[in-house]
């Protein structure tokens, strides 16, 4: 698709990047609250936020990366001239997330979970080479069915065009309703 930018590098989550990684969390959080319904969407998004949410949260991501390493990519940008590795000038702008193998029967497919992107770095490529991981994981995968599902709010044009980019199409209908 695109090439990466200069400086930004897709590699599998670590624990050290917890933190970082939950910033960018509750951007796409904020955005589907913000981006994709009224006041009562975005209060309720906020209000999921929590400190005990965090904590379960990251603990999750922590248990699938180690369960199915590679399932969590970050977007890595790297201001000192774009060398490989961690560095003091390192900052995560964005991750994908597919669910691990053991999942796979939730939907009989793998399952990309989220993938976000800060906004300075959305049309810079970095979303291509995160989804290009994604596909990659998703493909060494015992899968029941040889597909990858997500869902996406219909109101989020941006990313409908994104995953109709690669060839993603309507495949049913999610309903929900309160508990």
């Amino acid at each position: 698709m695109s090439e990466t930018p200069d400086g930004v590098e897709v590699r599998p989550y670590e624990p050290g990047d917890a933190a970082a990684f939950w910033e960018l969390k509750r951007g796409f959080e904020l955005g589907l609250g913000a981006g994709t319904g009224g006041d009562d969407k975005l209060s309720t998004y906020e209000a999921k936020l929590t400190d005990d949410y965090r904590e379960r949260y990251l603990s999750w991501v922590e248990r699938c990366a180690t369960d199915d390493p590679g399932c969590v990519v970050v977007a890595e940008a790297v201001s000192d001239g774009g060398q490989s590795g961690k560095s003091e000038d390192a900052t995560l702008v964005g991750y994908a997330f597919a669910l691990p193998e053991e999942m796979t029967f939730i939907w009989d497919a793998a399952v990309l979970n989220e993938l976000f992107l800060d906004a300075d770095y959305r049309g810079s490529g970095a979303a291509d080479e995160l989804m290009d991981a994604v596909l990659a994981h998703a493909r060494s995968q015992d899968l029941p069915l040889d597909r990858i599902v997500l869902d996406v709010d219909e109101a989020n044009g941006r990313a409908r065009a994104f995953y109709e980019r690669y060839g993603f199409d309507h495949w049913g209908e999610l309903v929900s309703r309160d508990l």
